[in-house]
């Protein structure tokens, strides 16, 4: 147990400066709009619906004769077992006050519940990694997600100093590194550990900003509405996911038929983003195993802000899972070469 904020902090940081050296290069894609790299590692991101038009309009489409993720002999997660650590502080780094509703939280929580074994995730299972990763040999392992909900924590402790400039939240910036400390602070006081088969998900609040590290060069809002990355060891990973507020006003797409079945807009652009991520984590964790190699596309990017037909809840849903119901972009199936909604 940690007796004080203080000591908190020191904690922390200690540890992740003993857990920095060991990070492994990931994705060798050159000057690729997908991945952020820096002293605590590459982060693989969600890029906004603008940003993402703009990086499609200057790489034009992707054009594979067949399946368009490649294996990159690198290890897939094992399970998903969730760990939701929701930031909420009473108050911003400028002073202002800030808060997550409550069914902003709940409708995170459910969605994570759910998650496992369920059509996004089924699609999941046609991907595989292979024991001896260089030369990629051995016997294929698929990827299958046991899991759910684990555990979830409020954390009400301030905000760090502003560690960076987003354009969107001014005074209010966290950076990756923060965020990791944040992880392991979290991991330590409630005794949890990190493994293949778990992602942490920190969720933070209304008007904080994010971006990935101090020269505020990819940041929430402007380039990415979320990321995933690890940190660790690489046989032994904390794995997780920067969920910055799903503000609508950029991580939401109406345009592209995306729909609120929760009927709060923000919960469900929030449960959007979350699946996005989860996703790419499952099959590509440490950014070595399964994506694109000529642009960094993992299996959500090439299926970005796609929502096909929404046949559940009167129209406004294209996912029912144990009863509730979720409009979730779709991830892309390397067997039919096609975005869905559902596993094969």
């Amino acid at each position: 147990m940690i007796d004080s904020l203080a000591a908190r902090g020191v904690l922390a940081v200690t540890v992740l400066a003993l857990l920095l050296p060991v990070l492994t290069s990931a994705q060798d894609v050159v000057n690729s709009p997908y991945v952020a790299s820096g002293a605590t590692g590459s982060v693989h991101i969600y890029p906004t619906p603008a940003y993402s038009q703009q990086i499609e309009a200057q790489r034009g489409p992707v054009v594979a004769p067949g399946p368009a993720l490649s294996y990159n002999c690198g290890p897939l997660m094992t399970g998903n077992n969730f760990y939701a650590i929701f930031w909420i502080p009473s108050k911003l780094q400028n002073g202002n006050p800030t808060s997550l509703t409550a069914k902003y939280q709940s409708v995170a929580k459910q969605f994570l519940a759910d998650y496992p074994f369920h059509g996004i995730s089924n699609n999941s299972t046609q991907y595989y990694s292979q024991p001896v990763a260089t030369p990629c040999v051995g016997t294929k392992t698929y990827w299958k997600g046991p899991g759910g909900l684990l555990a979830s924590y409020v954390d009400t402790h301030p905000y760090p100093s502003s560690g960076c400039s987003d354009k969107y939240t001014p005074g209010n910036c966290i950076t990756d590194a923060q965020l990791q400390t944040e992880i392991q602070a979290v991991m330590t006081l409630n005794r949890w550990t990190g493994g293949f088969n778990k992602i942490f998900i920190v969720f933070t609040s209304i008007g904080e900003g994010s971006c990935f590290d101090s020269t505020s060069t990819s940041c929430a809002y402007t380039q990415y509405c979320a990321y995933h990355g690890y940190f660790g060891n690489a046989s032994n990973p904390t794995i997780y996911a920067n969920m910055p507020y799903a503000s609508p006003t950029y991580c939401y797409s109406a345009g592209s038929g995306q729909h609120d079945p929760s009927g709060d807009t923000s919960s469900d652009a929030n449960v959007n983003v979350t699946s996005h991520e989860i996703t790419e984590a499952n099959t590509d964790p440490e950014l070595n195993a399964w994506y694109d190699t000529a642009n960094g596309l993992e299996i959500g990017d090439l299926c970005a802000w796609q929502f096909g037909t929404a046949d559940w809840d009167g129209g406004l849903a294209n996912q029912m899972w144990n009863g509730h119901f979720y409009d979730l972009q779709l991830e892309y199936d390397n067997h039919t070469s096609t975005c869905v909604k559902h596993g094969p």
